[in-house]
């Protein structure tokens, strides 16, 4: 059991973690990609560094520092976390308890570039197995995606639709576990989503057309907004997870910072919430305590 596990080893996740293991409290961060830190070449408007520094460089500076003072690193991904007593962060390789979680992934994904998929949002087309499968009992459903995510929301739409089809989009499918699944793969390139007042077909780039009542997007990783949407916590119509002074969400002990609150996109602004969120969990844990 730990006290925290921070997703996401960003700026604003690292400095949960700084906080968190300074007040002594057992920290854990899983983490799987960079984002869009590492997209950034120059750094010149962070206070500290004399020279320009390039994301992946503070990425990097970011992670030693966190190791050096004993918080402990898995690079895995995140594809769930739920929560009874505490929290059960779930991942590609194992499970892991902790009293408070920090969603700390960055901004999320947008919509892929396919027609329909916008105007069947809520009405077919769905970001959240856990939040909405039993909406589609017994009917035909498809997962958007060729990642490890996307063979997560198969696995929890299947005891509950009649069939899920994973749709890859022209991409190979990835398998990093064992994959028994009864489903169907579909690997020709989408064109357009279809319906009337709701998905009922995909139509590919050949024009052939399969018959579908919901299409659920599961690209790439599972962002900090995706996992907190099937936790039950609130999201914003920009699709920002709602947050309150101290970085919590409307899910008690489940906090969120940097880009995925919105707001401005700026290091400085990452690492200000990581420390909020941060120092609220102390409080927090060690009110539990006394």
């Amino acid at each position: 059991m730990y006290d925290v596990i921070i997703v996401g080893a960003g700026p604003a996740g690292i400095s949960t973690s700084l906080y968190t293991k300074r007040a002594n409290l057992n920290t854990l961060v899983i983490y799987k990609s960079i984002g869009n830190l590492e997209k950034v070449e120059k750094i010149e408007n962070y206070y500290g560094f004399k020279e320009p520094i390039s994301g992946k460089e503070l990425y990097k500076i970011g992670v030693e520092q966190a190791k050096r003072i004993g918080v402990n690193f898995v690079y895995d991904e995140v594809v769930e976390i739920q929560k009874e007593q505490y929290f059960t962060v779930e991942t590609i390789n194992g499970k892991y308890e902790a009293k408070a979680v920090v969603l700390a992934t960055g901004s999320s994904r947008k919509a892929p570039n396919i027609k329909g998929i916008k105007e069947f949002e809520g009405k077919g087309v769905s970001y959240c197995a856990t939040c909405d499968a039993f909406f589609y009992r017994k009917k035909d459903v498809a997962v958007l995606g060729s990642g490890q995510y996307a063979l997560h929301e198969a696995e929890e739409l299947l005891p509950i639709v009649n069939s899920v089809t994973i749709l890859t989009n022209g991409e190979e499918i990835v398998e990093n576990r064992d994959f028994n699944l009864d489903i169907e793969v579909e690997f020709k390139k989408l064109k357009e989503i279809k319906g009337t007042t709701k998905v009922n077909e995909v139509q590919f780039d050949d024009d052939s057309k399969k018959l579908i009542d919901g299409v659920f997007v599961a690209l790439g990783v599972a962002s900090s907004s995706d996992l907190a949407r099937k936790i039950g916590a609130t999201i914003d119509e920009k699709n920002n997870i709602v947050v309150n002074s101290n970085m919590e969400t409307t899910v008690p002990m489940l906090y969120a910072c940097g880009d995925c609150t919105g707001g401005t996109l700026q290091i400085a602004k990452a690492v200000y919430e990581g420390m909020t969120a941060g120092l609220h969990i102390i409080k927090m844990l060690r009110k539990d305590i006394n």
